[in-house]
């Protein structure tokens, strides 16, 4: 039994995402998610996404009709009454700790219908309260955003506390970044100042990309306004190129539950240790208790 379970609650909500599609989003999202429940905390996944990666990558199909982001968004159900936990669906293996809000793809119609009834006044704060009636049930909330400026992306960069950069080290990654980048500066401009840019996870790295590496980090470091920010850099453990991460996923399962002693899978708890310790010393830093610690070492080396 999670020894915390008694324990009270106000969750971290990350925004994970980049303007960029296959960039390694939602398997960040999903394996950060599964590393920290493996610690014992409590995570909700909310797929925020209309192409539905978090949902299929916990062994959600396509085909079976779940409720969640669109009917929660919609107004015809309530946020808390159509999240999944472990056990709840059969033959559907989500790992302990971990709760998930699916997608499918009827979200892809969610806009028109927002703006059209007008319900929430500034559309994009739609997400911000039902974020917040969940924040004392779990430690963390996910929330894996579409690679564009839906409006659901659109209220995930209103709702969150933090912002993860996810980018693959590849020749068209900047324009992504950079899209990524605005967006949360826009977010912060026009809602949500206390958005701040937790770091830039890169995965499917391997010796051939080290200066595409370089360069993804150079641009995030020259170009966002860090407002004195010390935590925006990279982190010091990337995630190596291997199969076995595709191969999880489209068995609807985790690196976590298929190989939990693989060298990819131990790379994923560094980078979950490495938030956790970076979270730590913002939210102190913030509060007065400590001075700003040394940046992070800008070298990206693989765990």
């Amino acid at each position: 039994m999670n020894q915390q379970k008694n324990r009270p609650r106000r969750a971290r909500v990350l925004a994970v995402g980049n303007q960029k599609g296959g960039v390694g989003k939602t398997t960040v999202t999903v394996h950060l998610a599964t590393g920290l429940a493996e610690m014992g905390k409590r995570c909700l996944v909310w797929d925020l996404d209309m192409n539905c990666g978090s949902t299929r990558h916990f062994g959600i199909p396509k085909e079976m009709p779940v409720l969640g982001t669109y009917e929660v968004l919609k107004g015809d159900e309530d946020v808390k009454e159509v999240i999944i936990n472990p056990g709840e669906l059969e033959d559907i293996e989500i790992p302990e700790n971990i709760a998930l809000i699916p997608a499918r793809r009827n979200l892809e119609g969610i806009d028109a219908i927002i703006y059209s009834e007008n319900r929430f006044g500034n559309p994009n704060a739609v997400l911000g309260p039902l974020v917040d009636s969940l924040r004392d049930e779990f430690d963390y909330i996910f929330l894996d955003t579409a690679p564009n400026l839906t409006l659901p992306t659109a209220a995930a960069y209103n709702a969150a506390d933090y912002f993860l950069l996810s980018a693959f080290p590849e020749s068209f990654a900047v324009d992504g970044l950079r899209d990524a980048l605005e967006d949360i500066g826009i977010a912060r401009q026009q809602g949500n100042p206390r958005l701040r840019l937790i770091g830039v996870v890169l995965s499917a790295v391997d010796r051939r990309t080290s200066r595409l590496t370089r360069e993804l980090l150079n641009f995030v470091y020259e170009n966002f306004d860090t407002r004195g920010d010390q935590f925006i850099k990279s982190y010091k453990t990337t995630i190596s190129r291997t199969t076995y991460i595709s191969a999880s996923q489209g068995q609807g399962k985790t690196m976590f539950q298929n190989h939990p002693k693989h060298k990819v899978t131990d790379q994923y708890r560094a980078v979950v240790r490495e938030l956790e310790d970076r979270l730590a010393a913002m939210e102190k830093n913030e509060l007065g208790q400590t001075s700003p610690p040394e940046q992070v070492e800008e070298k990206a080396v693989n765990g």
